[in-house]
């Protein structure tokens, strides 16, 4: 297992890429299935299409997110989850639950720290 508390350990540039807020919101809106470029970006409100291209790219090299062109007339393509990337979806939707569920709370110690 890798030193993730090093500075030069390599898993913190996956620690950077997967947990970036477009990444994670990518990765949890292919979980159910492969879409197209248009549509995930419809998904995903307000992700601009060069973060959404750029996070998609990454996500492709780093092997957790594959490309596939439709021969079509324009080709389609449409990104779908990887094995690896289905393990990670897994348990960053049970991340993204928690946080859909506890987001009211976090808020409120917020709003009740700058009250004080």
């Amino acid at each position: 297992m890798s030193d993730v508390f090093h500075v030069d350990c390599p898993a913190r540039a996956v620690l950077d890429h997967v947990t970036s807020r477009w990444a994670t919101l990518i990765l949890t809106g292919l979980r159910d299935g492969p879409l197209r470029f248009s549509e995930l970006r419809a998904k995903i409100e307000g992700i601009s299409e060069k973060m959404l291209s750029q996070t998609l790219r990454t996500l492709v090299e780093d092997g957790l997110i594959v490309r596939t062109v439709h021969p079509s007339t324009p080709p389609t393509v449409s990104y779908g989850l990887t094995q690896l990337g289905e393990g990670l979806t897994g348990l960053l939707h049970e991340l993204m639950s928690w946080i859909g569920e506890h987001a009211a709370e976090v808020q409120a110690a917020r709003e009740g720290l700058r009250a004080r």
